[in-house]
């Protein structure tokens, strides 16, 4: 049979599961600074279900605990690593305000 006759099939590959980003043994709470950590972007926001690979009880779950955490000042609730510089401004040169009439 020539392979351009051939009825499509999907391929067999064994995809590569991926490990849960929460093991059984890990505790969600507010006080573990190094598994929220992993949930938050660089800017700190909580990122997605979709992007962490969470169940939805989990990603509750570490959403309470992170916002208890920026209560607690334990996390900054904004994280701008380039904050911007206030240039200094040029002193007005302008007199006493007099009315027009």
């Amino acid at each position: 049979m020539d392979k351009s006759k051939q009825p499509f099939r999907k391929s067999k590959r064994s995809f590569r599961r991926r490990l849960p980003p929460i093991e059984s043994g890990d505790q969600i709470d507010y006080r573990n600074m190094s598994l929220i950590s992993r949930f938050l972007s660089e800017q700190g926001k909580i990122l997605s279900r979709r992007t962490n690979r969470l169940t939805l009880k989990q990603q509750r779950l570490i959403t309470i605990a992170i916002k208890q955490a920026r209560i607690l000042s334990l996390l900054p609730f904004c994280n701008n690593e380039k904050r911007l510089e206030r240039v200094e401004s040029i002193p007005r040169t302008t007199g006493p305000r007099t009315k027009n009439k």
